[in-house]
Order: C-alpha cells, then sequence, then structure tokens
C-alpha cells in the first residue's frame, strides 16, 4: 500500500490532484500542495481535527455577497506529530489568493488561544496575497490580533512559520516574530513591499524572486532559517526541528534512548591542523562530538562564520553555537552575533542546554563594521549568553583572543563548565601582534628585527598562547583531550540536569537592540 507521501508526489509530478478540483490542481502544476495535503502530510495519519470548517465571511460590498466558500481560505486545526499535540493553520490560496479577511483572522486567532491555554507548539502554513482589500481596516486589524498573539506566545511555545507561497506586506511580520521560517525555493516570497512599488519609488528593477525569494532571505538578509527544495521537503523540515523542541517553556524535550558505550572519538584528534593559521571545518568537530546525523543546522547560509544548530548528545537534545574557522577566520561580525544571540535567547526559552565551541581571533575590524554597530551588535550575543539559565558549557578548541574570548560563554559570564583542548590559546590578542606591542624597542634595537620578532613571538606563545594559565586561575575547569570532548560533554550535562538558576527580580533586561 502506497504511502500518503508517495501518493503526493505522484500528484506534483502529474500535476493534477486525482480528484478533479480545477483550483487545486492550479496548485499542483505549480509544484504546490494544497493546504489540505500540506496538513496531512504534517500530521499522523488520521489524527487531524479541524475547527471553523463552517466559516464564511461577512463582506457585503464589492459582490463578495455572492462569494462564499466555507472555510474562509484557512484551515485551522489541531492534531498530533510523532503522538505529540500540535496546532496548525494552513492559507488556502485558490481562495481569494488565501488574502487575510475578518474571520479569517478570527480562526487563526482561536487556535493561536488553544495553543497558549494547552501549551503546544503552533505553526504557520503561509500562503497568501496579504490584507482582503476588500474589508479594509477589518483586515488590517485581524493581521494586528494575529501579531499580538503572535508576541504574547513568544518565549511560551514553540511558534513555526512555513512560507510556501506569497507573503508580503504586513503579513510578514506574523513570521518575524515566530521562532524560525522554512521557506520554500522558487515558489515562496517575502518583502514589505513589492518590486513595483520599488520600481516606483527607488527606480530599481527587481523580480520577487530577487526581492524577496528564499535564497535572498537565507544567505543576505537572514529572515528565513531554512530553505525547502519543495513543499514536501519543507513538511519533513518542520516535523525534524519539532523533535528538537518541547511542547512549551515549563516543559523539556524528551530525552531519546540511548545505551552508553565506549564515548572516544580518535577522529578529533585529527582535525585541528599544526598550522594555527590555517582553517578547518568546525562542522567536523561538531560531529565528532555528537550522536550520529543528529546535527540539525540553523541558518546554515546566513552569516556563516558562526555555526548554529540542534544536536543531540547521548539522545539528549542540546543547541550548538560555534565559530567556523572555514569563513573570516571565525571572527565574531554583526551579523553572526545577531544570529548566535538569536538562537541562544531561544534555546534558554525553551530550556534547551547551550553548546558553545570557540576559536575566536576576536570582533572584525573596520569602518563597515564600526559605523554598523559592532559595539551594540556584538553586545547582543554578550547578553544572551549572559542571561540564559540552561546548563552552559565551552570547549576552547583554538583560539580564544580578546573581548571574544568574553563573549563566548566564558566562565566570567555565567559558563557552568568550561573545558580546553591542549590547543587552545587564550590571550588578549595574536602572539605576533602581542610581540610587537610589547617588544617593540628590543625588536627595533635588534641587529636582525625579524628574526629577533620571531624569538619574541615564539616565547611569548609558549608562555601565554595556552589553556594553563587560564585553568590555574579556575576560568578552565580542565583541559581535556579531544578524543575524551565527547564522554566529559555527557558527563557535565547529566550533571546539571537539575540546574537552577536564580536572577534578579525584574519586568524584564533591556536587550540593546
Amino acid at each position: 500500500m502506497k504511502s500518503k507521501i508517495e501518493i503526493l508526489r505522484e500528484k506534483l509530478a502529474a500535476g493534477k490532484q486525482g480528484g478533479g478540483e480545477a483550483r487545486n490542481n492550479t496548485q499542483h502544476k505549480k509544484g504546490k500542495l494544497t493546504a489540505r495535503e500540506r496538513i496531512y502530510l504534517l500530521m499522523d495519519e488520521g489524527s487531524f481535527e479541524e475547527i471553523g470548517a463552517l466559516i464564511l465571511h461577512r463582506t457585503k460590498d464589492f459582490g463578495m455577497e455572492d462569494q462564499q466558500y466555507y472555510g474562509d481560505g484557512v484551515i485551522t486545526g489541531y492534531g498530533t506529530v510523532n503522538g505529540r499535540l500540535l496546532y496548525v493553520f494552513a492559507q488556502d490560496f485558490t481562495v481569494f489568493g488565501g488574502a487575510l479577511s475578518e474571520t479569517h483572522a478570527e480562526k487563526i486567532c482561536k487556535i493561536m488561544d488553544l495553543a497558549m491555554k494547552t501549551g503546544a507548539p503552533l505553526v504557520g502554513l503561509n500562503d497568501s496575497g496579504g490584507a482582503r482589500i476588500q474589508e479594509g481596516v477589518r483586515s488590517l486589524g485581524g493581521y494586528a490580533d494575529i501579531f499580538y498573539r503572535n508576541v504574547l506566545s513568544s518565549g511560551v511555545i514553540p511558534q513555526i512559520s512555513a512560507i510556501m507561497g506569497p507573503c508580503a506586506g504586513g503579513a510578514v511580520y506574523s513570521p518575524a516574530i515566530t521562532d524560525f521560517t522554512i521557506m520554500v525555493e522558487h515558489t515562496s516570497y517575502m518583502f514589505v513591499t513589492g518590486p513595483n512599488v520599488v520600481k516606483t519609488v527607488t527606480n530599481e528593477e527587481v523580480s520577487s524572486e530577487e526581492l524577496g525569494g528564499a535564497s535572498t532571505h537565507s544567505v543576505k538578509s537572514g529572515v528565513t532559517h531554512f530553505t525547502a527544495t519543495n513543499d514536501m521537503d519543507c513538511i519533513v523540515q518542520v516535523k525534524k526541528l519539532l523533535s528538537y523542541l518541547p511542547q512549551n517553556c515549563e516543559d523539556i524535550v524528551l530525552k531519546l534512548p540511548y545505551t552508553l558505550v565506549d564515548e572516544s572519538r580518535p577522529d578529533l584528534e585529527k582535525i585541528i591542523p599544526s598550522n594555527t593559521h590555517q582553517p578547518y571545518d568546525m562542522r567536523r568537530v561538531i560531529e565528532g562530538i555528537c550522536d550520529a546525523d543528529s546535527f540539525f543546522e540553523v541558518h546554515k547560509n546566513y552569516a556563516e562564520n558562526i555555526v548554529v544548530g540542534f544536536a543531540r548528545l547521548a539522545g539528549r537534545s542540546i543547541g550548538i553555537v560555534a565559530n567556523q574557522p572555514l569563513c573570516l577566520a571565525g571572527v565574531l561580525d554583526i551579523d553572526s552575533s545577531k544570529k548566535g544571540a538569536r538562537f541562544t535567547r531561544f534555546c534558554d526559552c525553551f530550556n534547551i542546554p547551550l553548546l558553545v565551541l570557540v576559536d575566536v581571533p576576536g570582533f572584525l575590524p573596520g569602518t563597515d563594521q564600526e559605523w554598523n554597530g559592532i559595539i551594540t551588535n556584538g553586545a547582543k550575543l554578550l547578553y544572551a549568553l549572559s542571561e540564559a539559565t540552561v546548563p552552559r558549557v565551552t570547549v576552547i578548541i583554538r583560539k580564544a583572543y580578546g573581548g571574544a574570548y568574553d563573549v563566548m560563554n566564558s566562565k566570567h559570564i555565567g559558563a557552568d563548565m568550561n573545558f580546553a583542548w591542549p590547543s587552545a590559546e587564550i590571550a588578549v590578542m595574536g602572539a605576533k601582534g602581542a610581540s610587537e606591542i610589547i617588544f617593540k624597542k628590543e625588536i627595533a634595537e635588534a641587529a636582525d628585527p625579524a628574526k629577533k620578532l620571531l624569538e619574541k613571538e615564539a616565547a611569548y606563545a609558549e608562555k601565554f598562547a595556552t589553556p594553563y594559565l587560564a585553568a590555574e586561575r579556575g576560568f578552565i575547569d580542565e583541559v581535556i583531550e579531544p578524543i575524551d570532548t565527547r564522554t566529559k560533554l555527557i558527563k557535565a550535562y547529566a550533571m546539571l540536569e537539575n540546574k537552577v538558576a536564580k536572577r534578579p527580580r525584574k519586568k524584564h533586561g533591556n536587550i540593546p537592540l
């Protein structure tokens, strides 16, 4: 017997639904599933219960009283995904282009309220041309009602937005407030103002895809966290993401069954090059530490000098923030700081322990960074890690220089356990730069300044660019061999499982936005 995924794949390939509904045929010809098919693919077989299926719009103007469709362009309800309760809405582009009306918004708000009351995640499958202009301010008010609930739900239940068609104008702000956004390549786009308005105002010629397509928002703006090749891939990614998350802020992620064996990982010994200036792929370190095939990267194509994502360690869901030496030597800049801060705050909201892997030579210098606010943006990552109360563990892999050492979950900003590999270099700056400053006079007076610089550089590196001075002061809890990293982390997180951190009483902090 064919699975529902196989059946839907055949329908897409054939460009037809098989039920004879002309409007749905158009969806398939565009390579898109219908709203109902998307829900059935997301939910466990037979679990979806629809709410508000018979609702009709109330507009009597512009001939709308003669155009009535049950459900009014959005399907809402609840069901289970892998046995866990989930609320969902799916906009139906075949009804008024999925345009949002007063009743359309009321249906979405109703399930948002239910999700909050019962403490379950919400997934929005967005495919809409925007506000229904025949309703004027009523449709605009409907958007605001949704936005308000997005904000109230933030940090209480996980909210995921899948952009599976157009999402323009005011509609973009709901996905922007939610925790994660997934866009489908070539069939979805997001922008505040479309190509026609852009041309009128700025005289720029740009297509919808260039202005707000999945590639644009995954690489340039960072608006979307994931991209999918088609609707089915999008749903698969949503389900995978949900598997790493708890139901709500009071819940914890279910730990998958895992039997401890020999957890040593010899391959980790071979990753760090002998030349400290040579890059390597931090993903190899992540894969060597975590459970096999468990790393699920977030924001993969944006600010690639930092890597963030979910993984499992002995069956336990964790969040990872790691510098990436392959891109810009792993420096922190404006975009990477924002990316790391946002992910850190999400993990802290939902009780997901954090692992920070450090190889950072500092902050990116230059007028572009300074004039665009590297100070306040870099402070976002510092703030996010400092306020996080979940278990926080750091492993310094190689470089940890200057203020970036402090920012990357150092012991000084409240990290619970800090490890370092023997290859770690913890210092104010690199050996060469430090030697040029400290030994400036000696080098200048030497018969061979270049040779003297190399001597002083080597001496400085041997004395200061090591993890042992920091360990002597208690800033590093243990210098560990790479082969033992996974074992040490499993034990550390088990020890920190019941961590409770008290923070000063306040309404909320004032993160430097």
